[in-house]
């Protein structure tokens, strides 16, 4: 099996449905869509349970957490490479994974990442082709665009002592720890839905402090640096532009341009 397409869930109607859809649209069919749904009250996996696909996999359980679920669900994984949507994300087009699996082909990689849309907007949100330190500082690729090796999970899977952002400690720790290789595709992977479990107002203050925890264990004293410049270059004002529908273009636009001029 080259993709597992991993779904957590629970109570998601017809967002589930949606995702679902747009995972077996794919026309890239050596792959398997697993949801871990945790034991949700509503009609969402009947709904599922009535498409036609035999390459669809439910898992309803309880369970501790996003992340719990995510760990649950790796352990029924048979791809190679792991991908994670949540319930409301769908893919840019119908082409990402024949597109992934051809890039493959040309560059072996532990972490294969794309670039995103998010919902409600037309803005493309490019990722750098080389990540550096102080951009893995800022922030990583959101999880629905990168295609995990399931080797990265092996010893570990997502640390649920950060319940707001285990996905990016997992990612440093596969850069830093497991000294994974990563490439960069120049294509939409995913339309992002937002309004996620990490973007809620009230867990900014944890987010933000797991972030912090997270910097200093991997990157130690160059944090107090980063931290900084961040405040220098007015990060609060930055995301309320890259928030903004009429500026996000613009501000998108820069940023790509600058990350092409220091790769």
């Amino acid at each position: 099996m080259r993709f597992s397409i991993i779904v957590v869930t629970l109570n998601a109607g017809d967002e589930l449905f949606n995702t679902v859809e747009s995972c077996m649209n794919q026309t890239f069919t050596d792959r398997e869509i697993i949801i871990k749904d945790g034991m949700s009250s509503d009609d969402s996996l009947d709904r599922v349970r009535a498409l036609p696909s035999d390459n669809v996999k439910i898992i309803s359980e309880p369970d501790l957490s996003i992340y719990d679920g995510m760990n649950r669900a790796i352990k029924d994984a048979k791809g190679d490479y792991l991908i994670f949507m949540n319930a409301g994300d769908a893919f840019a087009d119908e082409k990402v994974l024949a597109q992934t699996a051809k890039h493959m082909i040309k560059h072996t990689s532990d972490i294969y990442y794309g670039n995103m849309y998010r919902k409600g907007s037309n803005t493309l949100i490019s990722y750098p082709d080389r990540l550096t330190m102080f951009g893995l500082y800022r922030n990583v690729p959101c999880h629905q665009v990168c295609f995990y090796s399931r080797r990265l999970f092996e010893k570990k899977g997502y640390d649920l002592k950060y319940p707001i952002r285990a996905d990016y400690e997992h990612f440093l720790r596969s850069v830093y720890e497991y000294k994974a290789s990563l490439s960069h595709m120049d294509i939409p992977v995913c339309i992002y839905e937002g309004k996620g479990f990490s973007e809620r107002k009230d867990n900014r203050a944890k987010s933000a402090e797991e972030h912090k925890i997270i910097t200093s264990k991997y990157m130690g004293k160059r944090t107090l640096i980063y931290r900084a410049v961040m405040i220098v270059t007015l990060q609060p004002v930055r995301e309320k532009i890259a928030g903004n529908r009429k500026l996000s273009g613009i501000y998108q636009k820069l940023k790509t341009l600058i990350y092409k001029m220091i790769k």
